[in-house]
């Protein structure tokens, strides 16, 4: 007997699915490559190969990298506390996680740049000690983008871990394993597709961050403006070709890094199921 489907059938489900990724996502990226193609190719290379244009993508790239890269660690430290413990206020750190999903970003970059200048609360006490400035250096930005990518690293291992079952856990401890091969061997290859797909979300997001960044980053050509700052410069003097030859550019770095991201997890996903 052929079952019954709760939603509506596949012909309109995918009807509406099509529409909505069309007009939500492959339009406005088609406007991209419009308003690219009033340029030469020559013009083109131009315009996305300038000099002050390469400083922004490697400003943007490394700093997102790097952030990133922390909010691997952290993240999978924080995913941890919060599935693996009890303790007062857990429900509340736990909220907190995602407030850089619903605190406007303009908001948080004002608020770390008061708290990181050589006057703040943070950055007074790094600057005195140690000479070190936060706000307005590539440091301030990759402050800024870690506070922007760590939810997606937290939000993307915390259900793997709540799934893990506690006995394999245990059957390695009856075997004679101690908690760091437990951890190597039983508990990290579970968790390690979550942690990639939640790396490369968080530098995907953290690339094309504009809101939290601008304000802490200072600005300086060929030191600290990043790529969207730069999109931003090109709209306000009327190039809209050159704003979205640039903008272009981003979007390939981010389908590539999305793209690795789906080849590794497939990958790791299939050798993790031929271990177990």
């Amino acid at each position: 007997m052929k079952k019954k489907s709760i939603i509506p059938g596949f012909g309109l489900s995918f009807g509406i699915t099509i529409t909505i990724l069309s007009v939500i996502v492959i339009l406005p990226m088609c406007s991209l490559v419009v308003f690219a193609s009033k340029l030469s190719f020559s013009e083109f290379l131009y315009t996305i190969s300038r000099p002050r244009i390469m400083s922004g993508y490697f400003v943007s790239i490394s700093t997102a990298f790097f952030a990133s890269l922390i909010n691997a660690v952290m993240g999978l430290v924080l995913a941890w506390v919060l599935v693996r413990y009890e303790f007062p206020g857990k429900r509340f750190l736990d909220g907190i996680i995602e407030l850089p999903f619903a605190l406007p970003t303009a908001v948080a970059g004002i608020s770390l740049t008061h708290m990181t200048t050589t006057n703040g609360c943070v950055g007074k006490i790094f600057y005195d000690l140690f000479g070190i400035r936060i706000a307005y250096t590539r440091l301030g930005i990759t402050i800024a983008l870690i506070f922007i990518g760590i939810p997606f690293v937290v939000r993307s291992i915390q259900p793997v871990l709540e799934k893990i079952d506690l006995q394999y856990e245990e059957a390695a401890y009856i075997l004679g394993a101690d908690r760091k091969t437990t951890f190597r061997k039983v508990i990290f290859p579970e968790i390690l597709p979550a942690l990639i797909s939640g790396f490369t979300l968080a530098f995907a997001r953290c690339i094309g961050e504009y809101g939290s960044v601008v304000f802490i980053a200072g600005n300086t050509p060929y030191e600290t403006e990043i790529v969207p700052l730069l999109i931003m410069a090109e709209l306000q003097e009327f190039d809209y070709s050159a704003a979205t030859s640039i903008a272009l550019v981003m979007l390939f770095i981010a389908f590539v890094i999305l793209s690795v991201n789906a080849i590794i997890q497939s990958r790791v996903s299939r050798r993790v199921s031929g271990i177990s």
